[in-house]
């Protein structure tokens, strides 16, 4: 059995403010360190459950958070940096998606660092009608190439969006939101115990845990937060603009659909 962790930073235990996760903020290093511990703990897990390959994807951002003099060596592989127009690299070779550190879609209340996928530019994603964050997203992916999302961690709020959606997936909750930039976590040794031994669960369930599909076409809505965020016509000739910061766009699949809603 061969799992593909895609590591996010808002969810990871330790992790309640903007600093702690921003380019050039004084508190990136503190983040950083928070974030090896839990790829760290679940990677370990993985192993010890018994799966042979693992690969782990830094998807915040540009894909540079990650501290290599922390990266265990128990993993195979570290995805990083750009990977070209897909969400994930080569997942045709794994068999299960972990969403590690993951956070609830915007405008979730009392969810720490809530957005979907740009806190200054989008306010509101929805896919076929339906609003989603990027649980959803990444999981619809995954799903459209048969591979489902066997764990997500992250806040009460994020598990809770995710179970929504996945009701047998795993969930390990390292903290409860209070608020946007605040919340109750647990110590460190807690919650790396916590996603070691979920992640265990996840893996004997596994083969029990159905791919999330979403059947297209897909139709992707974008609200912006505010009108100078929408792209012009001539960027993006295939949108269709609804008002003065909303537009859509129509793919065949989730994946394309979102490259074409953000790129």
């Amino acid at each position: 059995m061969n799992v593909y962790v895609m590591v996010d930073i808002e969810g990871i235990s330790g992790i309640y403010n903007r600093d702690q996760v921003a380019e050039e903020q004084w508190q990136v290093p503190e983040g950083r360190r928070h974030l090896m511990g839990d790829i760290n703990a679940c990677v370990k897990g993985l192993k010890d459950a018994g799966v042979d390959k693992v690969y782990v994807h830094d998807c915040h951002g540009g894909g540079w958070m990650f501290d290599w003099e922390m990266a265990s060596d128990l993993a195979d592989g570290y995805v990083c940096g750009y990977v070209g127009d897909r969400r994930y690299a080569n997942l045709e070779e794994f068999d299960a998606v972990i969403l590690l550190g993951y956070h609830a879609m915007a405008g979730t209340q009392e969810a720490i660092l809530e957005h979907t996928y740009s806190s200054k530019d989008v306010q509101n994603m929805y896919i076929n009608g339906v609003k989603v964050g990027e649980t959803a997203v990444d999981a619809a992916i995954a799903g459209e190439q048969g591979v489902p999302v066997i764990m997500v961690s992250g806040d009460d709020k994020v598990c809770a969006e995710a179970k929504a959606i996945m009701p047998d997936v795993v969930t390990a909750e390292v903290k409860k939101g209070l608020s946007r930039l605040g919340g109750t976590l647990l110590p460190p040794e807690k919650a790396h115990q916590l996603i070691y031994e979920k992640t265990i669960e996840a893996v004997k369930k596994a083969d029990s845990i159905k791919p999330y599909v979403i059947p297209g076409p897909i139709t992707c809505k974008m609200e912006m937060t505010e009108a100078t965020r929408l792209f012009r016509p001539s960027v993006k000739p295939y949108m269709e603009i609804l008002d003065g910061r909303t537009y859509t766009v129509t793919g065949d699949t989730v994946e394309q659909a979102l490259w074409r809603a953000f790129w």
